[in-house]
């Protein structure tokens, strides 16, 4: 008996590990020539060696050959959480200034291409745990060093 149970642990346990092994990036789009994503949209991003997808659920929203990527990016936006501090404020005074000390980051990636005079690009928001392996893998299978668009100059 106990052999039986040990060989079926050891086939149904591999399986349930391979089964739910993902190698996607949970995204939300923030903008781009994307058709039919609206911003605030939450995909997945696939990075191959060949190509880059973008999955809506299970629709494929838009596919990048990696040979065509002419730019990726980087970018930060911080800032103060206003809001919950006053509505802590509400409930305690002080706990609502410390509130107030504190800053939010989100990490945008931006990535731009040209596939034959097709250009297109696209900004999205990842996830404070994945955006260093998001930038990663564009840059590595792209060649491209990944530009930090905060250190950039923009004159109007």
């Amino acid at each position: 008996m106990k052999k039986i149970l040990a060989v079926t642990l050891c086939i149904l346990v591999p399986m349930a590990v391979f089964a739910s092994t993902d190698t996607g990036y949970k995204v939300a789009y923030d903008g781009g020539s994307v058709q039919d994503v609206k911003a605030g949209t939450d995909l997945k991003l696939y990075i191959d060696a060949t190509e880059i997808r973008l999955m809506n659920g299970k629709t494929l929203a838009q596919t990048i050959p990696v040979a065509s990527i002419t730019e990726v990016s980087y970018g930060q936006d911080v800032h103060r959480r206003v809001g919950a501090a006053i509505g802590v404020a509400m409930v305690s005074f002080g706990i609502g200034l410390l509130l107030l000390a504190v800053k939010s980051k989100k990490h945008f990636v931006g990535l731009t291409w040209n596939d034959g005079g097709k250009k297109g690009g696209f900004a999205i928001q990842c996830d404070k745990n994945e955006y260093r392996g998001v930038l990663a893998g564009l840059e590595g299978v792209s060649g491209k060093k990944a530009v930090d668009s905060d250190t950039m100059n923009v004159k109007n």
